[in-house]
């Protein structure tokens, strides 16, 4: 899943604090935003459920936004730095 304002997947830009699969095959998923006022904070749980839950073998998913602790640019990975020029 990209945000649609940065040429990067959520994954690299850090967004994703933690993955928990159940007996059940079941994704929970922690994860935040760049900054709690973000355009697309109603709709990115959404597209993150519905993304994870279309991988084979899985149950669903559910995802819980969190905000502590709060995002910064050193969660990114070298990735997302290259994808943003950022070095």
């Amino acid at each position: 899943v990209y945000d649609p304002e940065i040429p990067a997947d959520i994954y690299e830009l850090g967004l994703i604090y933690k993955v928990e699969i159940d007996d059940d095959r079941f994704a929970t998923i922690d994860m935040t935003l760049t900054a709690p006022a973000c355009p697309v904070a109603g709709e990115m749980p959404g597209w993150v459920e519905t993304a994870v839950s279309a991988v084979n073998g899985l149950s669903g998913a559910r995802v819980n936004m969190v905000f502590d602790p709060p995002w910064d640019q050193s969660r990114m990975s070298d990735e997302a730095r290259v994808a943003l020029d950022m070095w």
